[in-house]
């Protein structure tokens, strides 16, 4: 063996330990194997007692799944602020998501979960949300402030950072008051606040919207908005400014909670509030 030779933890021990909330960024380094399996099996023990304390904590102590209170934190937040809270089918029609350009030669368009040939679990709010501000439109002149937060549906890669069913939170401000790249960036730094995250936004290049603003939590993305008017615009009858932004709530609270994996904090057979139960 050569000399100043350091062995880390295995892939399969750091899944492990991510599973049960050990920091993912765990770079020790051990002189030996069997020292770096002792060490994983203390830390393996440690957090096992952590999580078997939180999931009896929570059986005692019955509250909110913190999923469930983010959700209520952002809807008292976003109310507060003028915007009226919608409830739309998780069902999308192939039409719908025509219009959003999601047709058979789009990336996303192989990421649907379609129920038969011509509907799908809609994989974003959007095309709902443009057929209520449309309809809302003609109850008022003023400004048509909505959201919604709700499942969405994807088929992803199993990894560390997706879900397959995951919550979005998404608003739009139709016919807004003021400049409408100040009022995007005034309704991210409130989610954002609400939720207690410092965050950065970058430009970026988008397969739907062409341009978006992202919003970045340690260069990991957490949003993405948009300004209008835009080129999807015409289909759904829109012909005024407007702005709207979507959040990812689960990974939100991973980068909040410091979470190894999102798959914590969401709707889950395998974990109860972020703790492990099988």
């Amino acid at each position: 063996m050569r000399d100043n030779m350091t062995f880390t933890f295995t892939e399969p021990q750091i899944q492990r330990l991510r599973e049960y909330g050990d920091d993912p960024r765990n770079t020790a380094e051990f002189e030996s194997e069997a020292e770096r399996d002792k060490a994983f099996s203390k830390l393996m023990s440690k957090l096992d007692r952590a999580n078997e304390d939180g999931i009896r904590d929570f059986i005692v102590n019955p509250r909110h799944h913190r999923l469930m209170e983010l959700e209520l934190r952002l809807s008292e937040a976003l109310i507060a602020e003028g915007f009226t809270e919608v409830k739309t089918p998780l069902f999308v029609s192939k039409a719908a998501l025509a219009k959003m350009t999601i047709t058979e030669d789009h990336p996303l368009y192989q990421q649907v979960f379609w129920i038969d040939s011509k509907r799908a679990l809609r994989p974003m709010h959007a095309p709902n949300l443009y057929y209520v501000m449309r309809k809302l439109r003609d109850h008022t002149d003023g400004p048509v402030k909505i959201f919604e937060i709700g499942s969405c549906f994807r088929a992803e890669s199993h990894s560390n950072d997706h879900l397959e069913e995951f919550t979005m939170l998404n608003l739009v401000d139709m016919g807004p008051q003021g400049d409408t790249n100040e009022k995007i960036r005034h309704y991210i730094d409130l989610v954002m606040k609400t939720v207690g995250l410092d965050y950065e936004l970058v430009d970026e290049e988008s397969d739907v919207y062409k341009q978006t603003i992202d919003v970045e939590v340690d260069g990991e993305e957490v949003c993405s908005a948009a300004i209008g008017p835009h080129v999807l615009d015409p289909a759904h009858d829109v012909h005024e400014p407007w702005c709207g932004a979507g959040f990812g709530l689960e990974r939100l609270l991973m980068m909040k909670d410091g979470d190894g994996s999102v798959k914590k904090t969401g709707r889950s057979l395998s974990y109860l509030n972020g703790f492990k139960i099988n």
